[in-house]
């Protein structure tokens, strides 16, 4: 097998690979050599079917599959001689297609190669970390954040109206056809209005009412119901209202806290304390990670591989689009033009994304089972009920895996150079940390 070097512009490399039509011969005869005693044909016993009439029978179909495998064994060679690493998948192609069997098999392969990419020297590099303790004021607001969601509900003043929000004490009665049907019925139901709990248009008919009313409520059952027998069948519900009462919030005392799994009050301000001090802290590390790349970005240079920057430039400019224009649903639009600003935004994040990978490599950084389970958990949480089968597509799809290895990898390589740096700590405000993270959206 003959590989000559074509093209080597850059970062762009180019050869074109000639297997001999007798290499090829070998190749097939190969496999078929492997593969004899296994082979059972009539009139022959198993593993004693001659080698002619195998490739007579068979040499075609495995001519293709020894072509693949030698071509794919030339290209891992070279690139085991070479130390090159693609930046994306070689572009393989046959140049002769005209070929038939007996010729030379001529393939091009063509690739961008990783560039050489410099050791990073950490020393004389410094961050902040911004420090936020959690003030009384941001507890007794999360406290009182709690409280609204564990609201109560007391009894409106006789004759009062139901508003939005409130709750009503129903009992109901549905009929679809005038017949009643199952699951359609009960006694002492706590609705809360605009919670959207129940079948479209059913809760909105119900504000205004007053305690002893009955009201007729008619709704139509959605087309997509889970119940085959009611999907898209109107239906009359007969109600009365028992009930009006309205949300008051929950008292902020140790029946509030065992609510949320707190022995005591105290017990739930620890909670919140330990909570809101880990978002300060994620915060924090934003606002340092972007130090750190900014770091980077200015100490690092090194040539790009075209396609990478291309396809990031493509794809930036296609969010920012989309950000611009909210109201555009789907991918059915105009070209998208990249601008400067994408470009620009592409090279920086390119070159950053190819450094941390190689410094994670050097320092052998790896993502761990546990690791990925928990990613992956945390991604299945998104869709209750069907976690298990969540769980077996990613299993099944190493795309999704790498979307998912991919940002802790980053996360790891950073808490590395995190420790190579010189980190100060400095005590701030919760707002000197918030503007400096709405500093980052701004950049």
């Amino acid at each position: 097998m003959q590989v000559t070097e074509t093209l080597n512009e850059g970062l762009k490399r180019s050869y074109q690979i000639t297997l001999t039509a007798d290499e090829l011969d070998n190749k097939v005869e190969q496999k078929l050599v492997e593969a004899q005693p296994d082979v059972e044909m009539k009139g022959f016993r198993k593993g004693k079917v001659p080698l002619a009439l195998l490739k007579k029978q068979f040499g075609p179909r495995v001519l293709g599959e020894a072509m693949q495998e030698t071509i794919d064994g030339a290209m891992n060679d070279h690139f085991e001689q070479s130390g090159e690493r693609p930046a994306l998948q070689p572009e393989v192609k046959m140049t002769n297609e005209d070929w038939k069997e007996g010729d030379d098999v001529v393939v091009e392969m063509s690739y961008e190669a990783l560039p050489e990419i410099p050791e990073v020297d950490m020393k004389g590099v410094t961050l902040e970390k911004m420090v936020v303790k959690a003030a009384e004021a941001d507890i007794e607001e999360a406290l009182g954040n709690l409280a609204g969601t564990a609201q109560n509900f007391k009894a409106r003043r006789k004759g009062s109206k139901a508003k939005d929000g409130d709750q009503v004490v129903i009992d109901f009665l549905g009929k679809v056809d005038g017949e009643a049907f199952d699951g359609g019925a009960a006694e002492d139901y706590p609705l809360t209005l605009g919670s959207n709990s129940f079948i479209p248009g059913f809760e909105e008919q119900l504000v205004g009412a007053k305690a002893e009313e009955e009201i007729e409520v008619k709704v139509t059952f959605p087309a997509e119901y889970q119940a085959e027998n009611l999907a898209g069948k109107d239906a009359v519900f007969e109600c009365t209202v028992k009930e009006v009462k309205e949300p008051v919030p929950a008292e902020i005392d140790d029946e509030l806290a065992k609510q949320f799994g707190a022995e005591d009050l105290d017990g739930l301000k620890a909670q919140v304390t330990e909570r809101l001090e880990a978002e300060f802290a994620g915060a924090s590390r934003a606002v340092m990670k972007r130090a750190l790349l900014d770091v980077l970005d200015d100490k690092v240079a090194f040539d790009l591989p075209p396609s990478l920057q291309e396809a990031e430039a493509k794809q930036i400019a296609h969010q920012l689009w989309h950000e611009e224009n909210p109201d555009a649903e789907g991918h059915d639009h105009p070209e998208i033009e990249v601008t400067d600003e994408a470009n620009k935004l592409a090279e920086r994040r390119v070159r950053l994304g190819l450094l941390l990978a190689e410094v994670g490599q050097k320092a052998k950084v790896e993502v761990s089972d546990a690791e990925m389970t928990q990613a992956i958990m945390a991604q299945a949480r998104q869709y209750p009920g069907q976690e298990r089968q969540f769980f077996e597509f990613i299993q099944q799809n190493q795309q999704m895996q790498q979307q998912l290895r991919a940002p802790i990898f980053e996360d790891k390589v950073v808490d590395y150079l995190f420790e190579l740096a010189e980190v100060s700590e400095k005590e701030v405000s919760k707002d000197d940390l918030q503007k400096a993270v709405e500093a980052l959206d701004d950049e």
